[in-house]
């Protein structure tokens, strides 16, 4: 089994202050606190699966990596900023913001329901820190991402296969899981990265969830190309049991990238 990274791996010596976006460093303080709190997913996720112990041993490996996820994402911005304190950041996120911890079913009505959602988020954050490797000059950050964006690719790959199994033994219609991925997929403007922007970035202000969702997004959406909508959105699809390449894929790629530059201009409006 190859060796997962560390954070003694990142090159934290070759940090350029020059480089750093401080628009994007509010969007990488919120990222930090969320990847910080798998935690509590792990707990959710162990609950709802209960009676599978091997989803249960590779859930709580995925979430302690994830944590180191939002240790790295945290470091970085602490030298990007040494105001910050993820600690007291993390504080005030986790007792603004709960998961269901007391659930012992999938809020997506069914395991592969939930299967399904654990896909499309993985394959949105492997595209975010993708777009964020290839968008920053800052060294260090770029390092970290791309080591985060393999993790998320292959932590999709995790829940795609474990997706497959459950697939085999009920299987779930693909119309179905398209409804699951598209609403989790809308639920990206809900509470956890509106508090998360908030809280990582001083609380400035009482908290609104639409005002901090829409900072948050036109922060990060902007580090994103075509390319990584595209390839996000393909690996969405192959976890509903559509083709990652075919026509549909395509143009529903075509549509989300112009529904996003769109957004991308009246935030930018707004913000103005």
């Amino acid at each position: 089994m190859t060796r997962h990274w560390t954070l003694d791996d990142i090159p934290w010596a070759e940090f350029d202050p020059g480089k750093v976006d401080p628009e994007l460093l509010r969007a990488v303080k919120a990222a930090a606190l969320v990847e910080h709190n798998a935690d509590d997913y792990v707990t959710y996720l162990c609950n709802v699966f209960a009676d599978d112990a091997d989803f249960v041993a590779a859930a709580r490996q995925w979430g302690t990596e994830e944590v180191q996820h939002g240790q790295a994402l945290a470091r970085w911005a602490q030298l990007a900023d040494p105001a910050f304190d993820p600690a007291l950041a993390l504080r005030r996120f986790t007792e603004n913001y709960r998961l269901p911890l007391e659930a012992t079913q999938s809020v997506r009505g069914s395991l592969n329901g939930e299967l399904v959602a654990r896909c499309v988020v993985e394959c949105g954050t492997s595209s975010f820190y993708s777009a964020i490797r290839d968008a920053t000059d800052e060294p260090v950050l770029k390092a970290v991402a791309a080591r985060i964006a393999a993790d998320e690719f292959r932590h999709f790959k995790l829940f795609y296969d474990h997706l497959q199994r459950y697939q085999a033994r009920q299987p779930m219609g693909r119309l179905r899981r398209l409804f699951v991925a598209l609403t989790r997929m809308q639920e990206a403007s809900d509470d956890e990265l509106a508090m998360a922007y908030w809280c990582g970035n001083g609380c400035q202000g009482a908290y609104d969830r639409n005002a901090q969702s829409a900072s948050y997004e036109r922060r990060a959406s902007g580090v994103y190309r075509f390319g990584h909508i595209q390839r996000g959105l393909g690996m969405a699809l192959k976890a509903c049991g559509l083709d990652p390449q075919g026509w549909f894929s395509r143009r529903f790629a075509a549509l989300v990238w112009y529904l996003l530059r769109r957004r991308q201009r009246r935030l930018a409006t707004i913000a103005a």
